[in-house]
């Protein structure tokens, strides 16, 4: 069976007619009602502020983490011992010059 063979003109007269049923059709959908309006914006609303206070207690963790690893890390550095100075450098090898000497 061979398909119809349709013109420009046909083609865009379907095309009108079908923008046109889906305007009529978007016309008859009934309006909302400004109750549901007002309980959806409410409901919205409540989840943001929601997800806020979660936002925040995380940040705050987050931030109370870095401090605690900043705090471990300056108490860390804190605990080493400074480098050996010079006089502290040439004492130590002296005694271990000394105690070699002694034992031969």
């Amino acid at each position: 069976m061979k398909p119809p063979v349709d013109s420009f003109q046909d083609r865009g007269r379907r095309a009108a007619e079908a923008k046109q049923k889906a305007l009529e059709n978007l016309r008859a959908k009934p309006p909302v009602d400004p109750e549901i309006v007002a309980q959806r914006q409410a409901a919205r609303l409540r989840r943001e502020a929601a997800e806020a206070e979660k936002r925040a207690a995380r940040k705050a963790a987050q931030d109370a983490a870095r401090e605690a690893k900043a705090a471990e890390a300056l108490a860390k550095a804190a605990s080493i011992p400074p480098p050996p100075t010079e006089a502290e450098k040439k004492l130590a090898r002296d005694a271990r010059y000394a105690a070699r000497k002694n034992r031969k």
